[in-house]
């Protein structure tokens, strides 16, 4: 999978309409389907999943446990396999993907964002940082990075010397310091209270608009569903309905 020279932009994280471009689709898929198999038993995870998000775009979905939110995640991501349905990146299929192939599109264009933070005990917010810019294609500094996120005066903690905020704004620098195109991030707030999570979010959101990369993010919580340019509602493995903000809230507006 050859390097993408995607355009970026830098939409405000507030009052933002969604980017809108001539271009391709950043991502799209089309009948994204996953059934898992549990001995004569299917489930179907994923059904017939029609999707598509462009360059700088901040999408929340939203949905319950089991809705299939984050089997779409770890296939958009490339982390699975569909049972069938395409995906795209840009003009990149990668249903027909190899291994390989995957890996370069994981490890050059995907960043990804847990719910927990799995950071390094052994080493510093920089070091936890520095083990993706020693890899990356075309890596921000470690620094840079961490800077981006709010984190400018704790790069040499230990993650047992932060708060679990910053510990996941680690976990957000450390995915964003190979500039990726696309940022994956399921339930980033799931293990935060409001105020620490609204600190996360502010993170995202400036990292959306300062870098332009387009963003997904699952949760469970509706209160986050204002920072969005969409709000991807999922239901039974499906999407139920697609809405769009007029007026995104910033991070700072919202709590739970």
């Amino acid at each position: 999978m050859s390097q993408s020279n995607v355009a970026r932009s830098a939409p405000d994280t507030a009052g933002a309409a969604p980017p809108t471009t001539a271009a391709a689709p950043l991502l799209r898929t089309s009948k994204l389907t996953k059934i898992y198999r549990m001995g004569d038993v299917e489930v179907l995870a994923l059904d017939a999943v029609d999707f598509s998000a462009g360059a700088g775009e901040f999408d929340v979905i939203l949905g319950p446990s089991g809705s299939g939110k984050s089997t779409f995640l770890n296939l958009v991501g490339g982390l699975d396999t569909p049972t069938s349905g395409e995906a795209w990146f840009l003009d990149h299929r990668l249903t027909a993907a190899s291994e390989s192939a995957l890996t370069r599109y994981r490890r050059e264009h995907v960043g990804f964002v847990f719910q927990f933070y799995n950071l390094v005990p052994s080493l510093t917010a920089r070091e936890n940082v520095r083990l993706v810019t020693e890899i990356a294609h075309r890596p921000m500094r470690a620094e840079e990075a961490l800077e981006l996120v709010g984190l400018k005066e704790r790069m040499d903690h230990f993650p047992a010397q932060l708060s679990g905020g910053e510990q996941q704004r680690v976990a957000i620098a450390r995915a964003i310091a190979k500039r990726p195109d696309l940022l994956l991030c399921d339930e980033p707030t799931g293990a935060l209270d409001s105020a620490t999570g609204v600190v996360v979010l502010e993170a995202l959101t400036k990292v959306n608009a300062e870098l332009g990369t387009t963003t997904l993010v699952i949760t469970h919580n509706v209160a986050i569903r204002g920072i969005a340019h969409r709000v991807i509602n999922f239901t039974n493995g499906r999407i139920a309905s697609i809405e769009a903000n007029a007026v995104r809230l910033p991070a700072s507006a919202i709590s739970w």
